[in-house]
């Protein structure tokens, strides 16, 4: 009951699991902890099985992180917008920053800290909204392609389709549950401070019915990957065409003018055929970014990647 207390959101799977991690020596089964709570006068959520599904996640920490805001939460005064970033292996919790907007250079500040603390993932998947995407259409943005410059891969969810971030969306709701149902917070500060210590609670603490009882920490191991405080330059191979990319994503290539995502402009791109004659591909640090065919004189940008990709 003092775990219950402590946790009001955790049912008998969790409380049985974290007396065992406390030490106790005589844990009684989660079906007694459920029994108790119920002795006890204690409401539950419903426990109804779901039906079977494919649970689809990778082998290995950092092989890919989810990202995204958790809408906004009201405040004494104004708002505050929750980043969350969540390894998609361990369920492990890289960032909970309470926010003052969503804008891109704020998500970037807060990536930097991430990327000192935990090192650099090998891909990220975000939905397809600001500031990470314009849209299912034009999914590169300034954010974006400072991860491609990092050397991160950078995927969209598939538009209409949150299921594609399901980890990031469940810990949205635990993170509803457990922390943002109570009271208004009296300020960002606040609101930081109350994220830093569930955060501990969440990775350390709590345990995670998709890890096995597990909590996420256990599973989670920093990137080998370091984060470079300065970027590296943005070389291509001596087969590539180098074109800079001028204001609103204009290239001029084989004498015809093809357009480009304006996120890209200042930087050079590289071109080379393809196995089709006529058609080129656009490489931004190591990336294909676009498609031109020269036989038609049109350029196909890309909108979509998988997130399996």
């Amino acid at each position: 009951m003092a775990v219950r207390a402590e946790h009001p959101c955790w049912g008998g799977r969790k409380i049985a699991r974290r007396l065992a991690d406390l030490g106790e020596t005589e844990v009684p089964a989660a079906s007694t902890v459920t029994a108790i709570l119920r002795r006890h006068a204690v409401a539950l959520g419903s426990t109804g099985a779901a039906g079977p599904f494919r649970r689809f996640e990778r082998s290995s920490p950092n092989e890919l992180w989810q990202m995204d805001f958790k809408g906004h939460v009201a405040l004494a005064r104004g708002r505050c917008h929750p980043l969350t970033v969540l390894d998609d292996c361990s369920r492990f919790n890289l960032c909970l920053a309470a926010c003052g907007d969503e804008q891109g250079l704020t998500v970037q500040g807060h990536l930097r800290t991430t990327f000192r603390r935990y090192g650099l993932p090998h891909w990220i998947i975000t939905d397809n909204g600001s500031p990470w995407g314009d849209g299912p259409q034009t999914p590169y943005t300034p954010l974006g392609v400072w991860l491609m410059r990092l050397g991160i891969g950078i995927s969209h969810s598939r538009p209409y389709h949150p299921q594609t971030l399901g980890k990031d969306e469940r810990f949205h709701r635990t993170l509803k549950a457990e922390l943002l149902a109570g009271p208004p917070f009296d300020s960002l500060a606040h609101c930081q401070q109350t994220f830093d210590r569930w955060r501990v609670i969440y990775n350390c603490e709590r345990p995670h019915q998709a890890l096995d009882m597990a909590v996420p920490a256990s599973r989670y191991r920093p990137s080998g990957r370091a984060f470079p405080e300065t970027l590296p330059p943005i070389d291509y191979a001596p087969d590539h065409l180098v074109r800079r990319v001028q204001q609103q994503g204009w290239i001029s290539f084989k004498g015809t003018a093809f357009k480009l995502p304006k996120a890209f402009a200042g930087y050079p791109v590289g071109l080379v055929p393809r196995t089709t004659d006529g058609t080129w591909s656009v490489i931004f640090a190591s990336r294909c970014i676009a498609r031109i065919d020269l036989r038609n004189g049109t350029a196909k940008t890309v909108t979509h990647v998988s997130e399996h990709l």
